[in-house]
């Protein structure tokens, strides 16, 4: 089974090198606009003592997290 697992991960990992730049480049922004929309949503679930830990309002929250996905400033 393990050798198995290891012969899916080798061949996924050739076909990602096989697929031309501009298509990586994609998926690379479409993975970093995923991470971002993840990041918002816990951002917003933060409670307010932790929120007053690390310095942020929760004006400073809500602004950030009604920021679009593609907003990656």
């Amino acid at each position: 089974m393990k050798g198995q697992v290891k012969l899916v991960r080798s061949e996924r990992q050739g076909l990602e090198e096989r697929r031309p730049a501009w298509w990586r480049r994609v998926w690379q922004k479409v993975r970093r606009w995923r991470q971002l929309a993840r990041q918002r949503r816990q951002l917003a679930m933060l409670s307010d003592a932790t929120l007053k830990d690390i310095g942020l309002g929760r004006a400073d929250i809500w602004t950030e997290s009604h920021r679009p996905f593609w907003d990656d400033r």
